[in-house]
């Protein structure tokens, strides 16, 4: 096997820096970033200093927040109104989106000791759409598996991650990446996709070089890179 070429540090910086970004580029995925994550305020004021015309309306970002809030705390039909009041196609069209909404309702339901309610619920909204779909009958068939356990800690892990925060946040990230779709918008920050895009870079160029990799920290608490 021949030996794998070796990239001095200086070489590699000097490569780094002859690679052409301009200002724009820069700026564009700045405001990508605070569109997608939803932080409106920042988005307008990097809008008029950037001197960037926005993809979006800044409106919609604002209803995308509170949309997503709505289903962190467990408010499926505040979310689901809101929702439609924003663009009624969004659900009418998808209708995995609007089983995961329902789903997680009845999640809801369980989480809140309402077993009369939950029930109720399953049959008359969820089984129909279960004899549609295989996997929509798999799926209430595991949050109906909630009922068997009285405490979920002693639940599989499966089954018991249907009521953790983790399953809220991946709804709402769902319609969140589904008002997107509708906007024309990316469902991803594009920052992400350049990441994954360096790593997998990184990965084809170790085969034949050694050279200094790019060093990414992620602050889990305040979600940012270094």
């Amino acid at each position: 096997m021949p030996a794998k070429a070796v990239i001095r540090k200086e070489e590699w910086d000097s490569r780094l820096h002859e690679v052409p970004i301009s200002k724009e580029d820069l700026n564009r995925l700045v405001m990508d970033y605070l569109v997608i994550e939803g932080f409106k305020g920042a988005a307008e004021e990097f809008s008029q200093e950037a001197n960037l015309a926005p993809t979006v309306d800044f409106e919609s970002i604002e209803s995308r927040m509170i949309i997503r809030q709505a289903l962190q705390r467990g408010d499926v039909e505040d979310a689901i109104t809101r929702v439609n009041d924003l663009n009624p196609e969004i659900l009418d069209t998808n209708a995995a989106l609007y089983f995961r909404l329902q789903q997680q309702k009845l999640i809801e339901y369980i989480r809140a000791g309402r077993i009369a309610d939950a029930l109720q619920f399953a049959q008359e909204e969820l089984a129909p759409r279960g004899e549609e779909s295989p996997e929509f009958l798999a799926e209430l068939e595991r949050t109906m598996s909630l009922l068997a356990f009285e405490n979920a800690t002693n639940a599989p892990p499966a089954i018991a991650d249907l009521l953790s925060p983790a399953q809220r946040m991946k709804t709402a990230g769902e319609v969140n990446a589904a008002i997107l779709d509708s906007l024309s918008q990316g469902k991803e920050v594009k920052l992400v996709g350049l990441l994954k895009l360096l790593c997998w870079g990184e990965s084809l160029l170790e085969e034949k070089a050694e050279f200094p990799k790019v060093h990414i920290h992620v602050d889990s608490r305040k979600k940012t890179l270094s």
